[in-house]
């Protein structure tokens, strides 16, 4: 007399079974309960043998660099603890757009955009703010080079966006030690760049708005596109 209407196996437990991550006692049973005739048992384990065939193969096309960064950018939040403080380098600002003297013969300029230029130890962090028209969404593009060693490793650094512990935005750098993200701007944002020595560069991001009309100061006008932190 057969028993499988009584007992049943859960689907997480077929999906084991299917990936071979079982016991052998306890896969035994459950094949011994598939061969005995259970229908609703035997409709899980061929759903959960298709779903792992689909998984297997999608594991085979690789994932473009541009997918994995909207991903990221879509699935940001997730918290880390704060790199320890003796392991930050310290920075110095070297370059600052919003500085530059405006041209001879121009009485007011519309600058959105910012480019700023730091100086962490022996490394160099090129930074630039493009924020989106009258949206609060901006992107961060920016380079990581070493200038003692130019010809140092600076790909697949671990490169964020935190607002506090949150992470709001992450990527790699490429082998040129670029990056590139997009986010929401807020408060108190941090650019954060992991260094292979474990050490880490912190530069504070500002906050802008794109929609403010042309002003006559350029003072005037600083004040309101970038608010620093």
């Amino acid at each position: 007399m057969k028993h499988y209407a009584i007992d049943h196996y859960a689907i997480d437990q077929w999906a084991d079974f299917t990936r071979g991550t079982l016991a052998d006692v306890v896969r035994r049973e459950m094949q011994t309960h598939l061969d005995d005739g259970c229908a609703k048992c035997r409709e899980l384990s061929d759903f959960t043998s298709r779903l792992t065939e689909t998984c297997t193969s999608l594991t085979k096309d690789p994932v473009p660099d541009y997918m994995v960064r909207l991903a990221r950018a879509i699935f940001p939040v997730r918290l880390q603890d704060r790199p320890k403080r003796g392991n930050r380098i310290p920075i110095e600002l070297i370059f600052d757009s919003f500085l530059v003297p405006s041209p001879a013969g121009l009485r007011s300029t519309w600058q959105v955009g910012w480019q700023g230029l730091y100086r962490a130890g022996d490394c160099s962090v090129d930074v630039r703010i493009e924020p989106e028209l009258k949206s609060q969404r901006a992107a961060v593009i920016g380079q990581i080079t070493n200038h003692v060693v130019p010809d140092s490793q600076m790909g697949n650094l671990p490169v964020c966006l935190r607002a506090g512990k949150q992470v709001v935005a992450e990527t790699l750098s490429n082998r040129f030690g670029e990056f590139q993200m997009e986010y929401d701007q807020q408060a108190k944002l941090q650019l954060c760049i992991g260094l292979h020595d474990s050490k880490t560069i912190q530069v504070p991001l500002k906050k802008f708005t794109s929609d403010q009309p042309a002003v006559k100061s350029r003072v005037s006008s600083r004040k309101r596109i970038a608010e620093k932190q």
